[in-house]
């Protein structure tokens, strides 16, 4: 069932998958996480779905995590299991789904929002916005993904500069890196997304199909080896007082 938290259309066999938080910047709440979990398990039963692209509504592909929940995974340990299972279902769900899905990154992807990108099998970014995974600069191990995808995309030195800084990567940097495929114009990105998408759904299909599941075996022993690790450190960075002072300092920001 379609979820206002992202919004599901059709183009042939091709499913665009919007994430709908624009007043947010489609950071992550409970209910986005569900819905995109739900999105990607209904179009596995979509006889007629052969490749998906991922966008965001508004300004922004993802922002990542949402700030205004930050107080409460700071104290409330049950919601942050919680929260970080979902985290790794929405992971895991994503490297394992057989479709080809491709990210066009319509604006800052970060955090958990750039995990998302790189954790797609194409990357397709406007060459006017940026990546990056500041976990670290708000007190927080990133542990949601991005310490799997970010050395096998980048290369582990790569990673480990970016992800020890939180510093921003251009869309042309991205591409450099072998964090995105293609920068592209703004007005021309999901035109292009799509049109390439099309080219892999006419491909032969049980071919594409079976191609990215032997790729993305890089992915699932990685994601079996280091996911739990990974999440488990991001729990525990919670409580630190880096990371609860985080919440008045960005309300400060906004007074």
């Amino acid at each position: 069932m379609e979820s206002a938290a992202v919004l599901v259309d059709s183009d042939g066999p091709v499913r665009a998958l919007t994430l709908n938080r624009p007043d947010a910047l489609n950071a992550f709440d409970d209910e986005l996480h569900e819905a995109l979990i739900e999105a990607l398990r209904e179009i596995c039963y979509d006889a007629e779905a052969k490749v998906v692209v991922v966008t965001g509504a508004g300004k922004a592909f993802s922002a990542g995590g949402n700030i205004d929940d930050f107080t409460t995974l700071a104290n409330d340990l049950h919601v942050r299991r919680a929260t970080l299972r979902k985290g790794r279902k929405l992971f895991d769900d994503l490297i394992n789904v057989h479709l080809p899905v491709i990210a066009a990154v319509n604006g800052p992807a970060v955090g958990l929002g750039c995990t998302l990108a790189t954790a797609c099998d194409m990357v397709f970014i406007s060459e006017d916005t940026f990546m990056a995974d500041p976990h670290i600069t708000v007190g927080l191990v990133a542990g949601d993904g991005g310490a799997i995808t970010w050395p096998l995309n980048a290369g582990l030195l790569r990673a480990k500069e970016f992800l020890l800084t939180g510093d921003r990567i251009t869309a042309e940097r991205a591409v450099e890196m072998g964090l995105a495929n293609r920068a592209v114009p703004a007005d021309e990105l999901m035109a292009r997304a799509t049109e390439f998408a099309h080219r892999l759904a006419a491909l032969p299909w049980q071919a594409v199909q079976d191609t990215k599941a032997v790729l993305n075996q890089h992915l699932r022993v990685a994601s079996a080896s280091m996911l739990g690790y990974g999440l488990a450190a991001e729990s525990q960075s919670h409580d630190t007082a880096e990371y609860r002072a985080v919440p008045e300092r960005f309300r400060a920001r906004r007074k």
